[in-house]
C-alpha cells in the first residue's frame, strides 16, 4: 500500500524527532566548591615541651633514736603533720637523768679544788714579793691552780654531754612536715648496736614535707640544644629558670591548679638515655598531691618568634609528611608541604613553609582539591587562628 498524503508529514516528523534523540547535549559546568580559608600571618608562640614527670618531697627527714634505750610512747599521730622541734618519742630518761646527776656531783668537786688552789696562788703571789716563800713554792701552787682549773673545764664537758643524752631522750620532728608510720612500738629497745641501727641511729619514723612539692622530669638534650641555638640566632627567647612556668596534669587527666616553677636544671646529661634531669617546685597548700605521684607537665620554655599558627583543622597528614592547602591569587587550590609537631589552643606552630597573608583552607577540605578552583570565604576573626598560642597544651618544640 502506498503511503497517503496524511501518512507522510506524520512519517517526516517522526523522521526529525529520531535524528534529534541521536545529538548529545553539552554537560552544565560545574560551580567551584565553597570552602572556608584563614590569613595567616608571623607571630610569637610560646615554646611547649609536653614530658612526663614525677612528684617528690621537698624535704624528706629521718627521725632516730640517738642513744640506747627502752621506747616509752609515741606522742604524734601517724600520717598527721608535725611542727619542727614537737615531741615525737619519749626514751625512758631516768639512767641517763642518773648520769647527768653524777657528773654535775664531780664539777662541784673539781670547783671546790679550784677554788682552793686558786686562793693559795693568789696568796703566795703576794707573798713572793715580800720574800716570805720561794720561787719553788709559788711555781707548785700556780701549777696546782692550772691544774685544778682544767679539771673544772673537764668536768663541765662531761656535764654538757650528759645533758646532750638526757635531751636526746625525747625525740622530736627535726623538720615540720608529715609524720609518717611508727617503725617500733612502746617497750622496744632502740638506740642498741643491730641491724636496725645505722651510724645515725635506730630509725623511728621519717617526716616529709609536702608543702611545696618537687617536680622532677628530663629533657632530651637534643631539643635542649635545638632551643639554646634558636635562642643563639635570635628565633627563640628562653625564659630564665625562674620565670619558667609547668602546667601539671595528673594521669586521669585532671588537671593540678597550681603551676610549677623550675628552679632547678642540670649540666649533666645522663649517658643511657640522653636527657638532662629538670626540677620544678609545685605548691601544695592543701596537702591533695603526695610524693610519688607521676604528672604529665605541659613546660613553657620560652617564645618562639615570626611563627604561623595555623588551626588544627587546616593541617593535614598523609605519608609525604604534613602538609596544608592554600589558596591563591586566582582561587586555586596549592598543597604547602610544612614540618610542625608543636600543638597549642590555638593550632599548630609552623615556622617553616608558609608565607605571610597565606590563605589555608579550615573547612571544605574534602573538597578543595591541589589544582581545582574553590570559591573561597574568610572566617570570622575570632576563629582565625593567628591570635598568639596560650601556654596550656602539651607539645614538644619542632
Amino acid at each position: 500500500m502506498k503511503p497517503t498524503s496524511l501518512h507522510m508529514p506524520l512519517l517526516c516528523l517522526g523522521l526529525v524527532a529520531l535524528a534529534g534523540c541521536g545529538k548529545s547535549e553539552a554537560p552544565p559546568q560545574q560551580a567551584p566548591a565553597d570552602v572556608t580559608t584563614v590569613t595567616l600571618h608571623p607571630t610569637d608562640a610560646p615554646v611547649i615541651q609536653h614530658l612526663q614527670g614525677r612528684l617528690s618531697a621537698y624535704r624528706t627527714a629521718d627521725v632516730r633514736a640517738r642513744i640506747a634505750g627502752v621506747l616509752l610512747k609515741r606522742t604524734y599521730k601517724e600520717g598527721t603533720d608535725v611542727k619542727q622541734g614537737q615531741l615525737l618519742y619519749q626514751i625512758d630518761p631516768a639512767p641517763y637523768r642518773a648520769t647527768l646527776n653524777t657528773d654535775l656531783g664531780q664539777l662541784a668537786q673539781a670547783k671546790a679544788s679550784y677554788f682552793n688552789y686558786h686562793s693559795i696562788a693568789n696568796r703566795y703571789r703576794q707573798l713572793i714579793g715580800q720574800h716570805y716563800i720561794s720561787q719553788q713554792d709559788l711555781d707548785t701552787a700556780e701549777a696546782n691552780e692550772r691544774n685544778a682549773d682544767a679539771a673544772v673545764t673537764a668536768a663541765q664537758a662531761t656535764v654538757d654531754n650528759a645533758r646532750i643524752q638526757l635531751d636526746w631522750t625525747s625525740v622530736r620532728a627535726p623538720i615540720s612536715g608529715r609524720a609518717e608510720q611508727q617503725q617500733f612500738t612502746e617497750g622496744a629497745m632502740v638506740g642498741s648496736s643491730g641491724a636496725d641501727t645505722g651510724a645515725g641511729g635506730t630509725l623511728l619514723t621519717t617526716v616529709d614535707q609536702i608543702d611545696p612539692l618537687y617536680v622532677n622530669f628530663n629533657i632530651a638534650v637534643t631539643d635542649l640544644n635545638r632551643l639554646q641555638m634558636g635562642q643563639a640566632t635570635g628565633s627563640v627567647t628562653l625564659d630564665q629558670q625562674q620565670q619558667t612556668h609547668v602546667r601539671l596534669t595528673l594521669p586521669d587527666g585532671t588537671p593540678i591548679p597550681q603551676e610549677a616553677t623550675l628552679d632547678f636544671s642540670s649540666v649533666l646529661t645522663d649517658a643511657t638515655t640522653g636527657a638532662v634531669t629538670l626540677r620544678a617546685t609545685l605548691p601544695n597548700p592543701q596537702r591533695l598531691f603526695y610524693p610519688g605521684q607521676y604528672v604529665a607537665l605541659a613546660a613553657g620554655l620560652g617564645t618562639l618568634h615570626h611563627v604561623f599558627v595555623v588551626p588544627q583543622a587546616a593541617l593535614q597528614r598523609d605519608t609525604r609528611g604534613a602538609y596544608v592547602l592554600v589558596i591563591d591569587s586566582n582561587n586555586k587550590v596549592v598543597r604547602k608541604d610544612v614540618n610542625s609537631d608543636s600543638l597549642t589552643d590555638a593550632g599548630w606552630i609552623v615556622a617553616k613553609g608558609l608565607n605571610d597573608g597565606d590563605r589555608v583552607v579550615v573547612d571544605g577540605i574534602q573538597l578543595a582539591m591541589p589544582g581545582s578552583t574553590v570559591k573561597p570565604h574568610e572566617a570570622k576573626p575570632a576563629s582565625s587562628g593567628s591570635a598568639p598560642a596560650q601556654q596550656t597544651s602539651p607539645s614538644a618544640q619542632s
